[in-house]
């Protein structure tokens, strides 16, 4: 298969919101296939068509442990139909070569989509997971939201982008998410 090339930070294709797949064709099919071996031969953990220029609601992720197998998922129009809780974890992605910042998401997703043959499947992730994290950060990308729009230190966040290279912060994109933070809050006094 082929090694596909990865949209950078700063390309327009990035931020816009992706078309549902309508049929499941030979060149979509192709089209996962490769991007299992770009996610895969860039040491990630997802892919979303978006990062590959592509803009349709695809994208593919595996969360396999080093001595584990291989084990893809492919999601075509994917819904994310739940979704509860709290996390915050270091993020990056692989359209950010090197920048890593802090990032707040849900602890529980539950989420639908189709596989490659077409068929509907229903995956929970919970308790913050890598799974969970995987999920939302790819299906942000069809939307045209990246991950440092949920970014909870803005210092640190230019501070990455600055040190790597890479384009500045849009802060008119920067996501308001008052009751994840909330319940981090909250979390975070109950820890002391």
């Amino acid at each position: 298969m082929a090694i596909l090339k990865i949209v950078k930070y700063g390309e327009t294709s990035l931020r816009q919101k992706s078309k549902e797949i309508s049929k499941i064709s030979k060149k979509i099919k192709i089209l996962a296939e490769n991007m299992i071996d770009t996610m895969y031969k860039n040491n990630g953990v997802g892919l979303a068509a978006p990062q590959v220029g592509e803009n349709i609601r695809m994208f593919v992720i595996d969360v396999s442990e080093a001595n584990e197998p291989y084990n893809p998922i492919v999601f075509i129009n994917p819904k994310i139909i739940k979704k509860e809780g709290a996390a915050h974890a270091k993020e990056g992605c692989l359209s950010f070569p090197n920048a890593f910042v802090d990032v707040r998401r849900y602890s529980y997703v539950k989420v639908k989509a189709l596989d490659l043959s077409g068929k509907p499947f229903i995956i929970e992730a919970k308790e913050g997971s890598l799974l969970a994290r995987a999920i939302q950060h790819e299906n942000d990308h069809l939307d045209g939201i990246l991950f440092i729009d949920h970014s909870r230190n803005i210092f640190e966040t230019i501070q990455a982008l600055e040190e790597n290279k890479l384009p500045e912060i849009d802060k008119s994109k920067l996501l308001d998410e008052p009751e994840i933070e909330e319940i981090l809050a909250n979390k975070a006094d109950n820890d002391e």
